[in-house]
């Protein structure tokens, strides 16, 4: 299943024009990093991991395609998407922000339910922090090709700093799937509903810095490779 999502992702990405491609392209690279490591056994449960990963990408593959209503969080992110002030690292922030802070809680209560096993969906939650810093590291690497200052910046502590960032908001993630797994339907939406508006507020933070990262910004633009079909075919690791 999961390696199906990965190439739908790729196929999501390279048919998109403009920043919106960046984030499927960089997560088709991380779900197949995961398939990998189901295949090398290097999970507690392959199959619950498959089954997890899986329903973990739909949701935003769902989106997309609005087989589902579009949360605020992802539709702030695809508003921007022809935004040419912003940096390609903003522009995958703002995807990461909404998978990881509002989709992936979901996916994670979701697959406790039909387990009923909520301590051992953490496990596996928790070995995913290993695959996506592994994965970082050559997304960094290569983003030195379209951005010519994330070299520096990872040399001066950024790298460490992003893998604690999305450590961070996986734990936070894990305490939100806390809270829903026992809600019933309507507290379920109610606290969705609530987690939506706060993603949404880190989605704006995103776009619109404090001033001595917006200067940076304004800049570092300047560095930047601006063909969005160029961009994600970086980050796709495809000619």
């Amino acid at each position: 299943m999961i390696r199906e999502t990965a190439d739908e992702l790729r196929t999501i990405a390279q048919s998109c024009n403009d920043a919106a491609g960046y984030f499927p392209a960089l997560y088709s690279r991380v779900t197949t990093q995961i398939a990998n490591s189901i295949d090398a056994h290097e999970f507690a449960d392959g199959d619950r991991m498959n089954a997890f990963a899986t329903e973990f990408a739909s949701r935003y593959i769902r989106a997309w395609k609005q087989e589902i209503p579009r949360s605020r969080c992802w539709q702030a992110s695809w508003d921007v998407a022809d935004d040419g002030s912003l940096l390609i690292v903003q522009q995958l922030l703002l995807g990461i922000n909404a998978h990881v802070n509002y989709d992936l809680p979901q996916a994670a209560a979701e697959i406790a339910r039909e387990s009923g096993d909520l301590a051992g969906v953490h496990a596996d939650f928790d070995a995913v922090n290993d695959v996506l810093a592994k994965e970082s590291v050559g997304v960094l690497a290569e983003l030195d090709l379209l951005s010519h200052w994330t070299s520096t910046v990872a040399a001066l502590g950024g790298g460490r700093a992003f893998n604690f960032s999305l450590r961070t908001a996986r734990a936070q993630a894990w305490s939100s799937a806390e809270r829903l797994y026992p809600l019933d339907d309507p507290q379920q939406r109610e606290d969705v509903t609530n987690l939506d508006e706060l993603v949404s507020v880190l989605a704006y933070l995103i776009t619109r810095p404090p001033i001595p990262v917006a200067v940076f910004a304004f800049f570092a633009r300047f560095l930047e490779q601006r063909d969005p079909k160029r961009v994600t075919a970086g980050l796709l690791a495809t000619p």
